[in-house]
């Protein structure tokens, strides 16, 4: 019988090697949502410049595109990246490494693609509106992005925290 993993802090009789592969298949979970997120908002991006509409964008609405489309992209390299590290260290009994890294990136790609969610809504409300409404659906899109994806997980985690 393999030697459980002690150290672990819930209840769980599983090995070392368990838990990481546990690990990664849930973190491989999260990315597929988050994936498929991030290419249709990229493929959304990369279409703008082939509407009629394009040439009528001001300096403020083209550079904040291209910022958007670099952000998008940035954020779908961060999350596919885990699956390129998997591919490379496949069979190389890394698994730790692997989860560990694979955490990083996925956090860093929330963070971008956070960025470029509440950056599209910004962009899309001041082409149909104006500059004022895009600013402000941008600063509550980051607000309630940070909120979800930042600020109520921590909050989870100081409550179980607190009542161990």
């Amino acid at each position: 019988m393999p030697e459980h993993d002690e150290s672990a802090d819930d209840d769980r009789r599983e090995t070392f090697t368990e838990r990481m592969d546990r690990n990664w298949d849930e973190l491989l979970q999260e990315l597929r949502v988050t994936q498929t997120g991030a290419q249709i908002l990229t493929g959304f991006l990369l279409t703008i410049p082939f509407q009629q509409r394009f040439g009528d964008l001001d300096a403020y609405q083209r550079d904040l595109y291209l910022v958007l489309v670099l952000l998008a992209v940035l954020a779908t390299a961060l999350i596919v990246a885990p699956v390129s590290l998997h591919r490379v260290l496949f069979r190389k009994r890394m698994k730790p490494e692997l989860v560990d890294a694979g955490n990083v990136l996925a956090r860093l790609g929330l963070a971008v693609l956070g960025l470029a969610l509440a950056g599209s809504a910004s962009f899309v409300f001041d082409v149909v509106l104006d500059r004022t409404a895009g600013l402000v659906v941008g600063a509550i899109s980051l607000l309630v992005l940070t909120g979800c994806w930042w600020v109520v997980p921590h909050v989870l985690r100081a409550r179980s925290d607190r009542d161990r």
